[in-house]
């Protein structure tokens, strides 16, 4: 999940000088490991965005915040016909499967508003009543573990944090959360905190960006269609074909405290109750 700086400036910590955070937020991220267009494309091909992709250790970051692995790119996946989407309730065709299920998540090197945040987005998961929930340990070997990055802003945004999509039958392994001090700043909020977790949450269990056939919804620019793809868009039924305010799994944060929306809770519903 990414972050547009320059409208939510008030929202970083007391002290920090809007100047010094317009100065970073201009500057260009350097591509040491440049993306190959052989990548692009299978990118491209799995109905991804192929907009400012950054090579990383795990795999391939798209849309701001979705891990793609060099596997998941290789793959072929068969699909339903998928319907192109506007702004509604997508999911991949990778779901978590052996329900009913308890995912143990664990926090390893992060402070302590974001051992809060992990406590909120799965207090706010187990409340809907799945089949799917969530608890959280300190010892043992967790199906999610959380930890920090630090990487600072580029072009206007700020990633917050990033995760990836279900494989076998299990939820995606890792969230990561950005410790720069321009994500959350030197105090973070809890319940933003832990909005960002429970979005990226999201992604491990198989949900897509609301918006992600129009990113320009959340994030501002260019709306880009970039077709159905390989990796699943299928829409969710029950869930509205126009935009979708305050969805949790929309692309970009408000910079602020944002659960599911009522379309979520269908969604939700649907693929895990």
């Amino acid at each position: 999940m990414k972050k547009q700086m320059f409208a939510v400036i008030a929202c970083l910590a007391a002290g920090v000088m809007i100047s010094s955070c317009n100065k970073n937020d201009k500057q260009q991220a350097s591509q040491p490991n440049p993306v190959s267009s052989d990548v692009l494309a299978q990118i491209k091909a799995s109905g991804f965005s192929t907009d400012n992709v950054q090579k990383t250790d795990d795999g391939y970051l798209v849309e701001g915040d979705i891990l793609l692995t060099e596997q998941q790119l290789r793959e072929k996946v068969g699909t339903p016909t998928l319907r192109i989407a506007n702004d509604e309730q997508y999911r991949t065709n990778n779901l978590v499967s052996a329900l009913p299920r308890v995912i143990t998540v664990k926090v390893t090197g992060l402070g302590a508003a974001f051992v809060a945040g992990t406590d909120t987005a799965i207090a706010r998961y187990n409340r809907l009543g799945l089949r799917i929930t969530f608890r959280r340990i300190t010892s043992g070997t967790p199906n999610i573990t959380l930890q920090g990055f630090n990487q600072g802003p580029s072009g206007g945004y700020i990633t917050l944090g990033s995760s990836g999509f279900p494989s076998g039958g299990n939820p995606y392994p890792t969230v990561k959360m950005n410790t720069n001090q321009y994500a959350y700043g030197s105090n973070p909020n809890v319940l933003y905190v832990g909005s960002v977790i429970q979005h990226e949450i999201g992604h491990c269990i198989g949900m897509r960006h609301t918006d992600y056939m129009n990113r320009a919804y959340s994030c501002g620019g260019s709306a880009i269609n970039e077709g159905d793809g390989g990796v699943g868009a299928v829409q969710i039924p029950g869930t509205p074909s126009g935009p979708d305010a305050n969805s949790w799994m929309l692309a970009c944060s408000n910079g602020g405290n944002r659960t599911f929306n009522a379309n979520d809770i269908i969604a939700l519903n649907y693929l895990y109750h």
